[in-house]
């Protein structure tokens, strides 16, 4: 069974800028599509951005030029570099593996971490 662990987030002021990681061990997919999600309090889980195997990438409209996602296949890890951050980003920040971009939901998932964004 994979494992996803997540790390990078923290308390940060606005326009700030952060950087997650998301680590996979174990047996994960075959050359998994990797992706970031978030929930904040009261509200659905929601799409970040996504990330292929061969590194095509997709993301929110609400994080597009703000939000990059990258990855090393080699050290299994999928980064999302944050800047320009806004309160409203503040959330509980996933990361998932799937077989494809359109299976996260049946996919592998982190315990999250935590990212707060100050006024």
């Amino acid at each position: 069974q994979g494992q996803l662990v997540e790390s990078g987030g923290g308390l940060v002021q606005a326009g700030g800028s952060l950087r997650l990681s998301c680590a996979a061990s174990g047996r994960t997919f075959t050359k998994p599509a990797m992706g970031w999600f978030r929930q904040a309090p009261g509200k659905e889980r929601e799409f970040v951005a996504a990330i292929s195997w061969g590194g095509s990438t997709a993301y929110a409209d609400f994080v597009k030029g703000r939000f990059r996602i990258s990855r090393d296949n080699a050290e299994n890890t999928v980064y999302l570099q944050m800047a320009d951050l806004k309160p409203e980003d503040t959330a509980l920040y996933y990361c998932a593996a799937a077989p494809a971009i359109t299976d996260f939901n049946t996919g592998l998932w982190g315990q999250g971490t935590q990212v707060t964004v100050s006024s």
